[in-house]
């Protein structure tokens, strides 16, 4: 784990245990995620974070709408995957960013409690996991 991964780390586990987020953290969340960080805070300011969870495992996954006006959505683990181009080419592929903006809004809504929250069966969440 690079040192930007545990500052950030550190940070989000921060917000997390208080369910807030101050001037600080958000800059230097700001500083290791840049552009994606300004994004993701748009996409939770409009409430484009559903966290999926299923019933009665608690087991979950984060669906994200994109910026676009096509409204698509990304499914996601905040800590390790996107659907999303922008993930396999930037993050995957060329190594240049710590993660995409699809994750970082739902790392920031997951921990402020600021996701739509959506309740299925076990079945179907792992229907909707099959189709990833």
């Amino acid at each position: 784990m690079t040192a930007s991964h545990l500052v950030a780390e550190s940070v989000w586990k921060t917000i997390e245990s208080t369910h807030s987020v101050n001037e600080e953290q958000l800059s230097i969340l700001h500083f290791l995620f840049g552009k994606n960080f300004e994004r993701a805070t748009r996409i939770v300011d409009r409430r484009g974070v559903k966290k999926i969870s299923g019933e009665p495992s608690g087991r979950f996954i984060f669906q994200v709408v994109g910026e676009s006006r096509r409204k698509e959505e990304y499914f996601c683990f905040a800590e390790h995957y996107c659907a999303c181009y922008s993930f396999f080419y930037d993050v995957i592929n060329r190594a240049e960013q710590l993660c995409c903006k699809h994750q970082l809004a739902a790392r920031l809504a997951g921990s402020l409690g600021a996701c739509i929250e959506v309740k299925v069966s076990d079945e179907q969440l792992a229907v909707l996991l099959s189709e990833l």
